[in-house]
């Protein structure tokens, strides 16, 4: 018997429940390099959520026919030509966010993200569902993204869009623009991930990290530690 899909769960899972990034630790490269402005951290959240949900989507419908022996490979095509089309329209109409972005934007294709969301949940169910599963992945992604860059554009640079909001006579922590700022921020939103998630009663997801990336089984330091396992 075909299991019933909460629809309503399933968009609203990846915004905090399993939020990729605060929750699932996932995507944590771009996170962590474009977060310097809002601006940056809008457009890689909505070129991330295009690529979610029509990957997703295409994933889904084709589910059926794509050999289990091959699906990485099929996967990892169907996204880099959405990640394609998303820079050509990037490079054409947002010139800036493509200068600001640099290659984080092709190397989408290759967001853990999306490839574990095609292997989890597409690959699974039905389109609607995935698409839902993306979208919803999409905005905790996008939330996580202007949240860090709100953060620190505004604490290491006094702006927020670009917009001088702070006196000049505050002087802005330049830290916070820097790596060091990257990781403390990051650091503070997945703790308050977690707080907020224990407060309000539900588990910590099971899969978090490597354990929810859809290679895992096939990655050498796993790989490792299973010959580990069997020689003791």
């Amino acid at each position: 018997m075909k299991q019933k899909v909460n629809y309503l769960a399933t968009f609203t899972n990846g915004i905090l429940k399993e939020n990729p990034v605060l929750r699932l630790v996932l995507g944590c490269c771009p996170v962590l390099a474009i977060t310097t402005a809002v601006f940056n951290g809008i457009g890689m959240g909505a070129a991330a959520t295009f690529v979610l949900i029509c990957s997703n989507v295409v994933i889904s419908l084709l589910r059926k026919v794509i050999p289990s022996g091959v699906r990485l490979p099929c996967y990892i095509v169907i996204i880099a030509s959405f990640v394609t089309l998303v820079s050509m329209i990037v490079k054409a109409y947002v010139p800036a966010l493509d200068e600001s972005l640099g290659v984080f934007l092709p190397l989408i294709t290759v967001n853990c993200i999306i490839l574990g969301r095609a292997e989890m949940f597409a690959s699974k169910n039905g389109v609607f569902a995935s698409a839902l599963d993306g979208l919803g992945m999409g905005i905790g992604f996008t939330l996580a993204l202007v949240l860090m860059s709100a953060i620190r554009e505004i604490l290491g640079a006094g702006q927020f869009f670009g917009l001088q909001i702070l006196p000049e006579s505050v002087q802005p922590m330049s830290i916070m623009i820097l790596p060091p700022g990257g990781f403390f921020v990051f650091g503070i939103l997945m703790a308050l991930a977690v707080f907020i998630e224990r407060k309000t009663g539900k588990p910590l997801p099971k899969n978090a990290g490597c354990a929810a990336c859809p290679a895992g089984e096939n990655c050498p330091g796993n790989r490792d530690e299973e010959a580990e396992e069997v020689g003791k």
